[in-house]
């Protein structure tokens, strides 16, 4: 904290100078810009399209809506907007509102400013508790953002046109923060117009009474692209009150895709980066599949459950085997099928297909993987193994060890190891499976289920 001062004479004599939000956001927005600091920590695969146009709202001071897909970072994006704020913000210590000590707007801290002069007592509020945020729901109230005439208050003597009477909603108690709306579209078209006035205006009417209140709030929201949800649509009035309308959109680049499943995926075992690569890949040939719905798009937290569930079936065959370091393999990969499918919403003439399309679709991202990571290997001598007999068994109920030490003797595998940066046993075994996969799927040898989830190339 910058200052210590507990009244307003205090501040006022440290030189505290007051910034409306919007300022507060452009003028640290800029300084991050020229100190070469990233303004948005956590985001991946918006450097150079969303950020920049979000970066150009924010200086231009406009209330910002973005448009996505469902899984696209919208809601984290928004997040990202009070690392912007000031760290420390002096606030008229007691205020519903959290009013600025030079600017007091409801009428009790105006009372109190003038009663109390220089002596008015001041707190100090943290950048983490002037953003809010709301997901909108058709059952959202204009008393939930706006705000209500309180019962209480009136029981206690006051009139009904008192402006102590209201209980404020979740926008004017933002003031001097961030107002985040998730989902605007979902928001009924009413409830919507209450929002005309906080944008415009920046008043307030509750129950007829109209409330000058300049309230200093940045509003933010997220929704769907009007012409992919049958949810709602956000009217045209309000629209128009947005100054920036901003497309989000998935990651450009397989390294984003990557990224994103690196840095949401909680991962209790190991599981290598060319897996990883694989549910990426996975991900992207969904997103481009004539099969599946592209109006409801595929969320990037597809790919992260995936990777989860990946990493959770090493888990459990380490504690049911006995293995001590568990370390996910492609044999793993199969149990993302029937878990992740209802992610995903397929076209309306693909019913009873739909185990069919992911089967195929990750088959062709291991066999993308296992070109672009194994490429220029000779694998022929084992292909020449497994033909002269040399049956290889995997699956979950198999251990890494066990694999290992059913597999031919062959320098080639060294090189497989070494080229994937395997060392341990579970990370040899790993990238063996990887290798006899490759082979499988170039139709070079055969692959029979066998039971208990064992896999038997021959």
């Amino acid at each position: 904290m910058v200052t210590v001062a507990k009244t307003l004479g205090e501040l006022r004599a440290s030189g505290h100078v007051q910034r409306s939000v919007k300022e507060e956001l452009r003028e640290n927005l800029l300084a991050a810009l020229r100190d070469g600091r990233d303004p948005w920590p956590g985001i991946v695969g918006f450097e150079d399209t969303v950020a920049p146009q979000l970066e150009r709202a924010l200086i231009a001071g406009h209330d910002v809506v973005l448009l996505g897909e469902r899984g696209q970072g919208k809601t984290r994006l928004l997040r990202t907007l009070g690392l912007l704020l000031d760290e420390w913000t002096p606030v008229i210590e007691g205020s519903e509102l959290g009013e600025h000590p030079y600017e007091p707007i409801t009428p009790a801290s105006i009372r109190r400013a003038k009663e109390l002069g220089d002596d008015l007592p001041i707190a100090w509020r943290h950048r983490s508790e002037r953003y809010s945020e709301k997901l909108a729901t058709p059952d959202t109230s204009v008393a939930d953002l706006i705000g209500d005439v309180d019962p209480v208050k009136v029981a206690e003597g006051r009139s009904l046109g008192d402006p102590e009477t209201i209980h404020f909603g979740l926008v004017p108690r933002a003031h001097r923060g961030i107002v985040a709306i998730n989902e605007l579209p979902d928001l009924a078209e009413r409830i919507q117009v209450s929002l005309l006035n906080v944008m415009e205006e920046r008043d307030i009417q509750v129950r007829g009474y109209t409330l000058r209140l300049p309230l200093d709030v940045l509003l933010v929201a997220s929704a769907n692209p009007e012409d992919y949800t049958n949810r709602g649509r956000i009217i045209t009035p309000l629209k128009d009150r947005f100054g920036a309308e901003i497309r989000t959109h998935y990651p450009v680049e397989l390294a984003g895709e990557i990224a994103v499943i690196e840095q949401e995926a909680h991962l209790p075992a190991e599981v290598p980066d060319y897996l990883l690569e694989i549910l990426a890949r996975f991900t992207r040939l969904l997103r481009e599949s004539t099969s599946v719905d592209q109006r409801s798009g595929v969320s990037a937290r597809f790919a992260v459950a995936g990777a989860e569930t990946v990493s959770a079936a090493a888990v459990r065959r380490a504690a049911v085997l006995g293995e001590a370091d568990p370390v996910a393999r492609p044999v793993d990969l199969e149990s993302v099928v029937e878990v992740l499918r209802g992610k995903v919403e397929f076209e309306s003439g693909e019913e009873g297909r739909e185990l069919e399309v992911l089967e195929h679709l990750l088959r062709r991202a291991t066999a993308d993987t296992v070109r672009v990571r194994l490429g220029g290997i000779d694998l022929g001598m084992l292909v020449s193994a497994v033909e002269m007999g040399n049956t290889i068994v995997t699956g979950e109920s198999v251990t890494a060890k066990a694999f290992l030490d059913e597999l031919p003797d062959l320098e080639v595998l060294d090189e497989v190891a070494e080229r994937l940066g395997a060392q341990s046993d579970g990370e040899r075994a790993a990238g063996a499976e990887l290798a006899l996969e490759g082979l499988y799927l170039a139709r070079r040898i055969s692959k029979d289920q066998g039971p208990g989830g064992r896999s038997v190339y021959s």
